[in-house]
């Protein structure tokens, strides 16, 4: 069966190597908060109300074109329990965007967001770009932090910031687009500073073979 799984990870890795770009992007946040959710809705564009937490990390790769070029979003779905944190800061390496997310149900969630920004500092790079995103504003009848407060969470982080509903389709695109600009924006920065760094900039074709993703799960 693992023989199968390796074989169809191959074929497929290989079908799909024609990109401009590959960017690699991480969604962080407290278990529970609608990563999956959140996902599975951008890359598929489906949505389930069932909770199981993600168990470690998991991934999707969707294509956008972006500037006439193609652009390959490599998108991890990262555990959000403590129990999980060493293996999903080792995917933080290579990462050149990263959404952190909070429940706005969910005052914990909102209260962590300082430590998953110090994680992102610690373990990243330096210019990796973060939209900070307060998930499921649809649940107004149980929402505990209000939009203002994640306004000025942001602006003291110096983030972009919006709020999102992956059940309604709320922002769910535009969050991915804005950060992808803010990406690309850096990285001609950079060019411009550097030249060097073209061949660097291109992306990290996937060289080795991508672990197959876990169950499906909702969180």
């Amino acid at each position: 069966m693992a023989g199968m799984q390796d074989q169809k990870w191959n074929q497929k890795d290989t079908a799909d190597q024609n990109f401009d770009y590959m960017f690699k992007i991480l969604i962080i946040g407290n278990s529970s908060v609608g990563k999956t959710s959140f996902l599975f809705r951008y890359a598929d564009d489906s949505f389930t109300s069932a909770f199981v937490s993600t168990v470690g990390i998991d991934f999707k790769v969707k294509t956008i074109f972006k500037q006439d070029k193609k652009v390959k979003l490599q998108i991890w779905d990262t555990a959000g329990q403590e129990r999980y944190r060493t293996i999903t800061t080792a995917y933080y390496r290579g990462a050149v965007g990263f959404i952190l997310m909070y429940d706005v149900t969910n005052e914990e969630s909102f209260n962590s967001v300082q430590d998953w920004v110090t994680q992102i500092k610690t373990h990243s790079w330096d210019n990796a770009q973060v939209i900070l995103v307060g998930n499921k504003c649809d649940m107004e009848d149980e929402r505990v932090v209000s939009a203002e407060r994640g306004k000025q969470l942001s602006m003291q982080l110096g983030l972009e910031f919006f709020e999102t509903s992956a059940k309604e389709n709320i922002n769910v695109t535009t969050v991915f687009e804005h950060l992808v600009d803010g990406i690309c924006n850096k990285m001609s920065e950079s060019l411009d500073s550097d030249p060097t760094l073209m061949n660097a900039s291109k992306g990290t074709r996937i060289t080795e073979n991508p672990p197959p993703p876990s169950n499906a799960c909702q969180c």
